[in-house]
């Protein structure tokens, strides 16, 4: 742990639990921005104790969550359970803000904790900002639900080097609406190529 004016940086998933899980346990509102689950993975699951009543959660992902099982498994599971969860195809800050006081944002195997107004302010404001152009999660999903079908294939065959015009026969596409579909993809995955989109579905497990 270190520890600055109005910050503490906490090291690993296991440190942010220990230290921030009453903050928690006592929110009556949670927000939280993710590009996958595995991010906030310590405070994914949040019971309230007993005899409190669920604070108000918005969580916002990334599409490419919706392609892992676990990562839609779990957007469907909270927002089941009352959250709130949308969806948007925009770059997006990995953030969690706490009672409109306390922010907490990830970095490289740490966490930073900050409960300097201004800056929690800035940080909602941006989840705000990102969470009005978004799309709620069963809308998104009836909308997309083609392309989480086709993307296990289409990253075998981006992975295969097949051509496009073969790719596409093999789907029962044409070329135009492969390479569509392919854009789609790399949108989903938050990538600017196919190798990146390569790289990115590898991080996620899905290849």
């Amino acid at each position: 742990m270190e520890t600055r004016a109005g910050v503490v940086v906490l090291r690993g998933h296991r440190e942010l639990y220990e230290r921030t899980w009453h903050l928690f346990a006592q929110a009556s509102e949670i927000t939280c921005a993710a590009k996958d689950v595995r991010t906030w993975a310590s405070h994914n699951q949040s019971p309230p104790p007993p005899g409190k009543r669920n604070p108000k959660v918005r969580k916002l992902y990334r599409p490419g969550v919706l392609l892992d099982p676990t990562g839609a498994q779990h957007a469907r599971f909270v927002a089941s359970a009352g959250a709130q969860v949308r969806i948007t195809p925009e770059d997006l800050a990995e953030t969690m803000v706490v009672d409109r006081r306390v922010a907490i944002l990830p970095g490289d195997g740490t966490f930073s904790v900050i409960w300097i107004p201004g800056v929690v302010q800035g940080v909602r404001a941006a989840f705000e900002a990102a969470w009005r152009e978004s799309m709620d999660l069963a809308e998104y999903e009836r909308d997309h639900s083609a392309l989480s079908e086709m993307a296990p294939k289409i990253l075998e065959l981006l992975g295969s080097g097949l051509k496009d015009a073969a790719a596409a026969r093999s789907l029962g596409l044409s070329r135009r609406g492969y390479r569509r579909a392919v854009a789609e993809l790399m949108t989903a995955l938050g990538a600017s190529s196919r190798f990146q989109a390569g790289a990115r579905a590898r991080e996620l497990g899905l290849i």
